[in-house]
Parts: C-alpha cells; structure tokens; sequence
C-alpha cells in the first residue's frame, strides 16, 4: 500500500504487525479513538504496559523473534469494540535510536482468524522520528476500513500520545537551582559615646507639633512591623498523569496467554507507568 491508499476490512478479528530488521529496537501501541479524534480516557492507549484495551477487544501480544528480525504484534477484535470508539491507530515509537535508524520498517494488517495478509505499508521515508502512526482501522458505513497513514513525531510516544488525549508525566525537569556564594556578614557598627550638653529634661517638648499626616485615600494600611504579609493562596496541581518511562527490559519472546493479571494494575491508585516491565 502506499501512503493514504484504503483498503475495506470485512473481517472481524485482524492482527497488526510491525516488524523491522537489525538490532534496533521499537515498540507498537495502539490508541481508541471516538468521532473526535482522541481517546476516551488514558484507558485507551494500548501499549507494553497497559496490554489490554476496551474489555480485551485490543490487546498487545509483544514481541517475538522471526528470521531476519524482529515482530510486535496487536490484536483487534473489530466485532467487540465499543460503539463509540470510532478508529483504532496503529502507532510505535524508539528510545535509543530514531526511526531512520530502524531498517526494513513496515506494518502487515492479517486476518486473525485465517491468517491471511490483508495489506503491507513499507515505510521507506522516515529519518528523524523518535514516533510513528502507520496505520488506523476506521468505520465506514457501517463495516470498517484500513488506512496506510504514516505520520511521525519527532517528540517520540509523549507527542503521539498528547495528540489523540493522553496525559503523561514525562515532562522534563526544571534544571537545578543554581546555588550563589552566601553574602559576607555585615560589618558591626561602630560605637560612639553620646554628645555632650544638657540633660534631656532641660528641653520642653515643642508645642504645637502636628499630627502626622494620614496615609492617602484608597492606600493600604501598612502591615505590622514584624509581621509578614500574607501569601498568595497555592494552586492545586491537576489530575494523575500518565508515566512512559519503561520500567524494566522487553522479553524478545512471545508473552503466555495466560500470564498473571497482577503484572499490571489498572486501577489509578498511582499513576499508571508507562516503563517497559
């Protein structure tokens, strides 16, 4: 296929691969999409942390070894989506390298349940990219269509992932404050002996003596002496976010189905990481 070339999908189970040659290393994902255009909840983006999607209707298998290189598998089940998520995006992103560096790059689209490919997209144009979208299903009067996209992010899976509605926590640190040499003390001020003359008592207070002066209409009292003014009040920080550092190594080896569902919690005690585990 080439870029922007459609294809109708009448099958109702597909499996999305996306395989490359070489050492490099990349990582599919998956995003749920309503009508308008983003995702319902962080829920809905479908990665090597967050496995599942939509009830299990979207699920990421992983990675395997093939000959030649290397595959990562998503699996859509079409007949079981919600009836509002309206298109299911095919993305992948890199973290050492960018995706000119990733050789004999494409997604193959299969029927899952005959394993029949569907349709191949090369992507034979990427340079920079540290993130890929390759592909999307979509509806179409009422069946379902795959589109060859091929848009990359240069800000990696933190950009892919903001544009269809993630909340992510990866946003870099505020650089260090810089720390300045203490200020030398000041010095001690001198001692002088009183002036000479009369006692205090000898001079009557000056009759007459105006009251100071009230400060101008509409000008604050001023705050006690000693007493600090108030503190504007603190802004409340927002909702969790979404991490996507990886938290430990991909295993290049197909996951067994019936691996323990405690690896990954969905429920948003914390915020859901986005490490590899």
């Amino acid at each position: 296929m080439s870029k922007g070339a459609n294809i109708p999908v009448t099958a109702g189970r597909v499996r999305a691969v996306l395989a490359w040659g070489g050492n490099a290393d990349a990582d599919a994902s998956a995003l749920l999409l309503t009508a308008a255009g983003k995702v319902r909840s962080d829920a809905d983006f479908v990665f090597y942390n967050q496995p599942s999607g939509a009830n299990g209707a979207v699920s990421h298998r992983g990675k395997a070894q093939v000959a030649g290189g290397v595959e990562d598998t998503l699996a859509v089940d079409l007949t079981g989506l919600p009836p509002d998520i309206d298109r299911v995006v095919f993305g992948a992103s890199v973290d050492a390298t960018t995706f000119g560096g990733v050789p004999g790059l494409h997604l193959r689209l299969y029927d899952d349940a005959a394993g029949t490919e569907l349709a191949r997209f090369d992507i034979t144009d990427a340079s920079t990219e540290k993130a890929f979208v390759f592909g999307e299903l979509y509806r179409r009067q009422g069946g379902w269509k795959f589109r060859a996209v091929g848009q990359g992010y240069a800000a990696g899976l933190a950009g892919l992932a903001t544009d269809f509605g993630i909340s992510v926590d990866d946003a870099p640190a505020p650089p260090p404050v810089q720390q300045l040499p203490a200020a030398p003390p000041a010095p001690a001020p001198q001692q002088f002996p009183p002036p000479s003359g009369p006692p205090a008592s000898m001079y009557p207070p000056p009759q007459g003596q105006p009251a100071p002066y009230p400060p101008p209409p509409g000008q604050p009292a001023p705050y006690p002496q000693g007493q600090p003014a108030p503190s504007p009040p603190q802004q409340q920080t927002g909702g969790q976010q979404l991490s996507l550092k990886k938290q430990k190594l991909i295993s290049m080896e197909k996951q067994i189905a019936s691996a323990s569902p405690q690896l990954l919690s969905l429920t948003k005690t914390a915020a859901v990481s986005l490490e590899k585990r």
